[in-house]
């Protein structure tokens, strides 16, 4: 696999092109895809659907994901695992490089964070005039997530909880992307978002296999770097196991519609490096194609899924 060229300030001289960059922008999708499941469960619903709502959500969802991965990209510079991290795999793993090529100052990719985060929260609170006010939940909920995932004192990635706090801010966006059409909590977008959310999860478990000497190095004791590689390579198999054993109840207990089936032919994106991780899962420099198939895994089963409640509106 040939690997992009990193980052540099040559090459991101427009400074509007560097800050867009610097959030990084594909990883960006993994929100997009949830918030369309989120507006699909609603418009399965049959609720009264709000086209202007909606496109505000999903922006004000991009907007928390990009300020999620500045942030990271802040923290990970100052406890040194970007630094350090010659088993990178860019742009997948290894943080943007922003900082450590001198794109950005430290300085200056804190406080585009903290702007980006800011622009959430005002985001938010017209969503929640617009809507009801107990969207401030599971806005508070997501935003402490998306910060203390890396920042002191909870460094919750470093303490073994990175996967579930994926899981839950996928699942945030999912849930409160409902709740803006709606106006009330439901369990539908928890339980249509789950198998996506779970295969989500999976990216961060893939992408911590090149990184893993320079996390244990930093003190970042998430599964793969506690466990022996050969047993932390199966926790992906687990996941991907976990998220199709949930969609097929899902629509055994009739809590998906039967055309939900359809995102079982995402399966088949999820073995492939599925076999890839158990067969490199100590060579981590060859899993640049798994990487990739796991985030092809992630959209299409998102979007099948998505598609299936949109064509099955109004049934049960």
């Amino acid at each position: 696999m040939t690997q992009p060229l990193e980052p540099t300030l040559t090459t991101f001289q427009n400074p509007m092109s560097r800050y867009f960059a610097a959030t990084r922008p594909a990883f960006i999708t993994a929100s997009l895809m949830a918030a369309l499941l989120g507006l699909a469960v609603a418009w399965h619903a049959t609720l009264d659907f709000d086209v202007t709502l909606a496109v505000v959500t999903v922006l004000f969802a991009l907007l928390a994901h990009a300020g999620v991965n500045v942030l990271n990209d802040y923290y990970d510079a100052l406890n040194g695992t970007d630094a350090q991290n010659v088993e990178r795999i860019f742009p997948f793993t290894g943080g943007s490089r922003f900082i450590q090529n001198g794109v950005l100052t430290l300085v200056q990719t804190r406080n585009f964070g903290f702007a980006l985060l800011a622009g959430v929260a005002l985001a938010g609170l017209w969503l929640m005039s617009r809507s009801a006010p107990q969207l401030l939940y599971v806005g508070l909920v997501g935003l402490f997530i998306g910060w203390a995932y890396s920042a002191t004192p909870f460094k919750l990635n470093s303490r073994g909880w990175g996967e579930l706090c994926v899981t839950a801010g996928i699942l945030s966006i999912t849930v409160g992307t409902y709740f803006v059409q709606s106006k009330h909590y439901d369990v539908a977008p928890f339980v249509a978002g789950l198998s996506y959310a779970l295969l989500t999860m999976n990216l961060l478990y893939i992408n911590q296999f090149p990184d893993r000497t320079a996390d244990t190095a930093a003190g970042k004791l998430h599964w793969v770097a506690r466990l022996d590689v050969r047993h932390a390579r199966w926790g992906y198999v687990l996941i991907v196991a976990l998220a199709y054993l949930w969609l097929l109840l899902s629509v055994a207990l009739a809590w998906l519609p039967l055309l939900a089936l359809s995102a079982l032919l995402a399966l088949p994106l999820s073995v492939k490096p599925a076999r890839s991780l158990l067969r490199h899962a100590a060579q981590p420099q060859l899993l640049g194609d798994a990487i990739k198939q796991t985030i092809a895994a992630m959209m299409v089963h998102g979007a099948l899924l998505s598609l299936a409640l949109i064509l099955s509106k109004g049934s049960t």
